[in-house]
């Protein structure tokens, strides 16, 4: 049985897991969340009643969240790019992850989700905290960074971690020219044929970013 991606192209989340598939040519049906195929939300929910996505169905089994996601690509179905080296790397991969995740995804989504909430219910404090947390993340990150890719030469979970959340977080905090390392980074990333089809994808619904989408990417 195919593969299935439960998915929306604009998701950074989901971008995360995009990337990996493009790059190992792994086979898979998209099953696109959108307004017009209310069938693939109802299946979500009904493996998944948070209905929080991605989510990749194998065989009728779902497999939730973006790391282990890739993870079980890693195990069930492998290509020339072995997501979790294995070795010394892999603790500095497994912690990159992390932190791209926690450090950099999550305080962008905090400054983006905050200006959809209803009047009343928004929180100032919280998006100045995520703001400043951002802050810290790129400078400290600067500096941590192997080359060409986040632990040297390999393309790893880490780098499928790190392309969306800097991609949309330098739209809500720019990294600036004082860090011209993740700026590079950065950019080899949105070079990477992988990464730059699933920011292609996403084109169509820039409208949907809160703060207005640059034009620069």
């Amino acid at each position: 049985m195919t593969l299935q991606l439960f998915a929306h192209p604009f998701s950074s989340y989901c971008q995360k897991v995009l990337i990996a598939l493009y790059a190992n040519g792994t086979p898979f049906e998209y099953r696109l969340l959108e307004q017009d195929h209310p069938e693939n939300f109802e299946e979500l929910r009904r493996h998944w009643p948070f209905g929080k996505f991605p989510m990749l169905l194998d065989d009728g089994e779902p497999i939730i969240e973006t790391t282990p996601i890739i993870e079980y690509l890693d195990a069930h179905y492998p290509g020339d790019n072995r997501w979790i080296p294995p070795g010394e790397m892999e603790q500095r991969v497994r912690f990159l992850d992390r932190f791209f995740d926690l450090y950099v995804m999550e305080n962008m989504q905090k400054a983006v989700t905050d200006v959809l909430r209803p009047e009343g219910s928004r929180d100032p404090y919280g998006v100045e905290k995520a703001r400043a947390n951002l802050i810290v993340a790129y400078d400290w990150i600067e500096g941590q960074l192997g080359d060409p890719w986040a632990v040297g030469e390999r393309f790893t979970l880490a780098d499928c971690a790190a392309a969306p959340a800097l991609f949309y977080a330098d739209w809500a905090e720019p990294i600036g020219d004082n860090r011209p390392q993740l700026s590079a980074y950065r950019a080899r990333l949105l070079a990477h044929p992988a990464v730059a089809r699933a920011v292609d994808e996403a084109r169509p619904y820039r409208s949907y970013f809160p703060l207005g989408a640059p034009d620069r990417d």
